[in-house]
């Protein structure tokens, strides 16, 4: 009986998402009434006293809005820009180069911001307007944003990844490391996807030269002062100049990921140098002015006490989840079917593509990583090699139809966007998304060796 509620408890939590209930709110309803069921009025209002205080109390958690605070802050430096101008200088020749240079830029925000909203939200305030004025379709242009935003999930510092830690008792610094290369491997997929999108339809991600060579609307001469991209043009422009632009941010980076792979500081003092350093590059790039400042605080804020909302509903209803006894009888299951390692890999790779088109990243750690983590230790799966499949596969979540988080918010951003036209446009970046967790499940050494060669 007690493992029937905890199943329906479950499902009822997954149509409260499908009916657009705030997450927090429903993990919590659900919790609580579970745990009534299950315990006792009682019981549950003394431990609704006390949970919600648990769950966000822990020291290590105020990594959380230290690094939600670094994002902001590079948010309003304008960093998202001076890394877009660098990524097209590099890769904007080739066809379809300006989609690359947006999967180049959102990897560069997402390493110093940690979120994939927040990534795909700033990227594409710069890069779809550049790419339609480039003669780029909707369709490339809204999915290059969307797949590219992604990454501020996967690639350190990332929120996602620090949650995950925090529940499973894991090293954040060994995820991290974990973390690096499956990010640079994204990247990669994401521009093979742009350049073979761009390739394959008519006149997809030309550059304009090629575009007014076709058309005939204007000539060669207009079309570079209109934005041509040769490597003559931006030699003018300064290319230098460009690199120099960013090299406060490598810096940044450097200092906070690298701090923590030498042991210099704790993940805490790293995100705490992180927001510091993010404060003063948007001081001195002028983004403070006015009340930009309160503005940041404030958004930090609200992006913070969203995150701790979760997380106290997460802690209501994984109570209820452990005392109906579902972890225990899913380990058992798992057991009695007999299954392998690769088996159960793939169940959960199933269950968490299928889960991520209904709710967001965050809700899925928070909702099934207590539920599941006794699984992957009952049949010996490396914690750290698990941890970042599953925030590839969450991640991919995000731009899964319907409700692909980052879908709205390109869709929020830019309202001339239609919905199918974002959706067509993201489809080649999941089919890269697919190759590269077969490539993490075939290769897991490609996220383990550089936790192991740092000693992790």
């Amino acid at each position: 009986m007690d493992l029937t509620i905890g199943v329906l408890g479950f499902v009822a939590v997954l149509v409260l998402g499908i009916l657009r209930v705030p997450v927090a709110v429903a993990m919590a309803v659900v919790g609580l009434a579970g745990g009534a069921a299950l315990g006792g009025l009682d019981g549950i209002l003394y431990l609704s006293g006390t949970l919600p205080y648990d769950a966000v109390s822990p020291y290590g958690l105020s990594v959380v809005p230290l690094f939600v605070m670094m994002g902001v802050f590079a948010g309003r430096a304008g960093l998202s820009r001076a890394l877009y101008d660098v990524a097209d200088l590099l890769v904007g020749r080739f066809r379809g180069g300006l989609a690359m240079a947006t999967i180049g830029a959102s990897a560069g925000f997402g390493a110093i911001c940690g979120s994939s909203l927040a990534t795909c939200a700033t990227i594409g305030k710069v890069a779809l307007p550049e790419m339609r004025r480039h003669g780029y379709p909707d369709d490339l242009a809204a999915g290059a944003v969307a797949a590219g935003g992604t990454l501020g999930v996967l690639i350190p510092p990332s929120v996602i990844i620090v949650l995950y830690a925090l529940i499973t008792e894991q090293s954040i610094g060994a995820l991290f490391a974990a973390a690096l290369v499956p990010g640079l491997i994204a990247t990669l997929y994401y521009m093979i996807a742009a350049r073979i999108s761009a390739r394959r339809l008519p006149r997809r991600g030309e550059r304009p030269q090629e575009a007014a060579q076709k058309r005939g609307d204007y000539t060669q001469e207009a079309a570079q002062k209109r934005g041509d991209y040769a490597q003559e043009a931006a030699q003018k422009r300064g290319g230098g100049l460009r690199l120099l632009a960013i090299a406060d941010i490598v810096v940044l980076f450097g200092l906070v990921i690298g701090g923590i792979y030498a042991g210099l500081f704790s993940p805490t003092e790293a995100a705490a140098i992180g927001a510091g350093g993010a404060a003063l590059l948007a001081w001195v790039r002028g983004g403070l002015k006015g009340g930009e400042l309160r503005g940041a605080m404030v958004e930090t804020a609200l992006t913070s006490g969203m995150i701790f909302l979760i997380l106290i509903g997460a802690a209501l209803f994984n109570y209820f989840v452990e005392t109906s006894g579902l972890p225990q009888a899913l380990v058992g299951a798992i057991a009695a079917a007999g299954l392998g390692q690769l088996e159960v890999i793939l169940l959960l790779v199933a269950f968490y593509l299928v889960l991520g088109c209904f709710m967001d990243s965050m809700s899925m750690v928070l909702l099934t990583v207590p539920a599941v983590f006794p699984l992957i230790q009952a049949n010996g799966i490396d914690p750290i090699w698990f941890g970042i499949l599953l925030v590839t596969v969450v991640e991919l979540g995000l731009i899964t139809p319907p409700i692909g988080m980052n879908l709205f918010v390109l869709k929020g951003i830019d309202a001339r966007l239609d919905l199918g036209v974002v959706i067509r446009g993201v489809l080649p970046f999941i089919g890269a998304d697919v190759v590269r967790v077969v490539t993490l499940i075939a290769l897991p050494q490609v996220v383990l060796f550089l936790p192991h060669l740092l000693g992790f």
